[in-house]
């Protein structure tokens, strides 16, 4: 069980406070056009920007649209497809057998739970908790990629460098009803104003609600 620091608890609070007002509509970057292309791109998002998965997709997802036609793909086509991504056969593989596993054992629809995601191939807890928020509005859970993990660790809000441990520690600071700002709003402010290199972020608006934050700077890998 969840220890919550009334510290961390305030904190993370007013860190969501300005989430909210800067990104009231939170979604993520990715391109697709249909549910299992989200899934699919969120797979090859794993250690990989999402500019780079985008550039693939633009052309990969004229040609796999539906489950159907990724559990049909040629295994070797579809990898050597997929190749300028990092660790491409490995998501390959993953790809392929979610989309097999969403035709025959879903009816050919994503899941819309947490649990049935997690059965999917190359499906974690983080890549479950995207899917649902992005392709069904649900928010069942604060999915952690490194940015998160890296802001939840400077302005510490956890103890834990396991993304799943540092879920669960934000998801016991903060209202559930607040959790689908934090991912996306964490995402987007690291990209766009304070990234993972060591710099001055003194005058950036999260530094600037708890100054310390300024001086941790641990390793998100």
């Amino acid at each position: 069980m969840t220890v919550v620091s009334h510290e961390r608890k305030a904190r993370a609070e007013k860190l969501v406070a300005y989430l909210k007002k800067a990104y009231p509509k939170p979604k993520s970057e990715l391109n697709a056009h249909t549910p299992f292309q989200f899934v699919a791109a969120v797979i090859l998002s794993a250690q990989c920007t999402d500019n780079a998965v985008n550039k693939l997709t633009e052309t990969l997802f004229n040609k796999y649209m539906t489950p159907c036609d990724f559990a049909d793909a040629d295994p070797d086509l579809f990898t050597r497809e997929i190749s300028s991504i990092p660790f491409f056969r490995n998501k390959a593989r993953a790809i392929i057998g979610a989309a097999k596993m969403v035709r025959d054992d879903f009816g050919g629809n994503v899941p819309k739970t947490a649990a049935e995601l997690m059965r999917l191939p190359g499906v974690g807890y983080k890549t479950a908790h995207v899917v649902l928020g992005e392709a069904h509005d649900t928010w069942e859970g604060i999915a952690t990629d490194t940015h998160v993990k890296r802001f939840a660790k400077r302005f510490d809000l956890t103890d834990h460098d396991d993304p799943t441990k540092i879920s669960k520690d934000l998801e016991a600071l903060i209202p559930k009803k607040d959790w689908k700002y934090v991912n996306n709003g964490l995402v987007l402010y690291g990209r766009y104003v304070c990234p993972a290199r060591k710099h001055d972020c003194t005058d950036h608006p999260l530094t600037r609600l708890w100054p310390p934050a300024g001086l941790r700077w641990p390793s998100a890998k």
